[in-house]
């Protein structure tokens, strides 16, 4: 199994092409996985919303986790989560990480996947890419601030997401 390439926070702020990926690219169409937790005690789950950027003078993510998936518990209670991007081979253990809860099952293993240790958060062996991230800041979304009525149609159930903003304290890259 190749390895990573590790790209440091200071080179992606000083040398932004370090990290040649297209995030509407990575997210859309690759989806990813939001893990929160230890080796020990984690879980994962398949997320195809997210940002990417500049805020605050940091290279940061948002992500949205809606408060009664298992991995909002994870990602709640710990500073660092990881964002596993994997090659299209492995939609089939995407679709799976997206439709069952780890309450039930442990994703990892029904799907093959291997977790590792990165920098101290929980990513997957098998992924193409593994953004290491520090929770800084974070609000819920609120429907009373919609500006535009028509996004209420994601939340059916008003079940609304929490936003994470998340400094990218690294980028894990498998060598080629």
């Amino acid at each position: 199994m190749p390895e990573f390439q590790k790209i440091e926070q200071k080179e992606l702020m000083e040398n932004p092409s370090a990290l040649s990926v297209n995030p509407f690219e990575m997210i859309v169409k690759q989806w990813y996985l939001i893990t929160g937790g230890t080796l020990d005690h984690y879980n994962t789950m398949t997320a195809g919303w997210g940002t990417m950027g500049i805020f605050w003078g940091k290279p940061v993510v948002n992500v949205f986790i809606r408060p009664q998936r298992y991995t909002f518990e994870f990602v709640e209670a710990g500073e660092l989560f990881t964002l596993s991007f994997f090659d299209e081979s492995y939609r089939a253990a995407l679709n799976f990480c997206g439709s069952r809860s780890g309450r039930d099952y442990d994703k990892a293993k029904e799907c093959g996947l291997t977790p590792r240790d990165f920098d101290g958060a929980v990513g997957f062996a098998e992924a193409q890419t593994v953004f290491v991230c520090r929770k800084v800041y974070s609000y819920d979304i609120k429907p009373e601030e919609m500006i535009d009525p028509a996004i209420e149609k994601w939340y059916p159930s008003h079940d609304y997401h929490r936003c994470y903003f998340a400094e990218i304290l690294g980028v894990y890259q498998k060598e080629k």
